[in-house]
């Protein structure tokens, strides 16, 4: 089988639009047609040569579409199914599985870095060479093939378009609030970056009961979004001082909780600062892994707690349905976070809008 995807070559290259071939569905694999995909920053380190991949590669994990064909062995999910893809397959064994914690599947940790899929083979090929599948899924294409565990079932009433964001930003973000931090009602949030991952994480915030929520960030627009999206109290923090704010509204003490969703240095720090002693701080940015970042070390004192989250927690089998449900019952937002429709061959300018920062999520339609 033949079809369109965008095939990076090599890292600070644009990427090609390129006829590639699928490899015969094997036992437990499953087809997706995709209808929607999904630009995220990640993708972009890979671009930039940020986050190092074989290549040449298919990047793309925001992904949503129709199951086309299943391998044997699959029941579920079912051809015709509306599915939202999960970038975190695991094995349900391994001593991480074991303790609930499926981010750190040691299959899927050793397999990652290969680009592989996750029975360790490449399910694609160009000109007769196998390409490589960014985080299990490479959904910049008209087909991805997957496990079937990572295609999950969500309702066919969600535009696909929508459903996408579900897949990376919208959990992460959203589930670092609603599940990482066991925010007590009527606490004070703090959510550092007003991207996608962190307007899901003011919702999610916001849901989860907080008495006020402060969004932090450079960008005026996307503060007045976060305000759209529940935020309570906006800080430009090139020009006022969220660490005060965070003070004002909890007398002094600092908040309750500070999600950080930026991936830079001084919101790794302002995030230390702001939250009150005894207060959670969730890191869902990332900087180079090699990269040191530097803290006063009074900032972590006071039984300060911190926690780096890679996907909000994410249990995909349960919450990619409920995310859906609660955009199709008007309580989560997703309209808003989509600045852009754009075609495959559009992509590279997709890509260079993010980078300037223009979009909150540039999306891949296909018809």
């Amino acid at each position: 089988m033949k079809f369109r995807a965008a095939v990076l070559h090599s890292p600070r290259e644009a990427l090609a639009i390129e006829t590639v071939e699928a490899a015969p569905l094997a036992p437990g694999d499953v087809l997706v047609r995709v209808r929607a995909a999904s630009l995220c920053h990640t993708d972009l380190e890979v671009i930039e040569g940020q986050l190092a991949y074989p290549m040449p590669i298919v990047l793309g994990h925001e992904t949503a579409g129709v199951v086309d064909r299943v391998g044997s062995g699959v029941e579920r999910p079912r051809v015709g199914d509306a599915v939202v893809v999960s970038w975190n397959p695991h094995c349900g064994h391994c001593f991480y599985c074991d303790h609930d914690q499926p981010i750190l599947c040691e299959t899927y940790l050793s397999l990652g870095p290969k680009a592989v899929q996750f029975d360790g083979t490449t399910k694609l090929s160009l000109a007769g060479k196998p390409l490589h599948h960014m985080m299990y899924i490479a959904g910049f294409a008209e087909y991805c093939i997957v496990p079937a565990d990572s295609a999950v079932v969500v309702p066919r009433e969600i535009p696909f378009d929508r459903a996408c964001l579900i897949g990376c930003g919208v959990m992460t973000g959203f589930g670092a609030a609603a599940r990482f931090a066991h925010m007590p009602v009527g606490a004070v949030a703090m959510v550092i970056g007003c991207g996608a991952v962190g307007l899901s994480a003011v919702q999610g915030a916001r849901l989860a009961g907080a008495g006020a929520v402060i969004a932090v960030d450079l960008d005026d627009g996307k503060l007045r979004l976060a305000r759209d999206l529940g935020a309570t109290h906006l800080v430009n923090a090139g020009s006022e001082d969220a660490i005060s704010m965070a003070r004002q509204l909890t007398g002094g003490r600092g908040a309750d909780c500070v999600i950080e969703a930026a991936g830079d240095p001084r919101a790794f720090r302002l995030s230390a600062e702001a939250v009150r002693p005894g207060g959670q701080i969730i890191w869902l940015g990332k900087v180079n892994v090699d990269r040191e970042v530097a803290f006063r070390w009074g900032s972590l004192m006071g039984e300060k707690r911190i926690v780096r989250s890679s996907y909000g927690g994410a249990r995909p089998q349960r919450d990619f349905p409920l995310l859906a449900r609660a955009y199709l019952d008007g309580t989560l937002k997703l309209d808003e976070l989509i600045s852009r429709r754009i075609r495959l061959e559009d992509i590279n300018e997709g890509f260079a809008a993010l980078k300037r920062g223009e979009v909150v999520r540039a999306v891949i339609t296909f018809d």
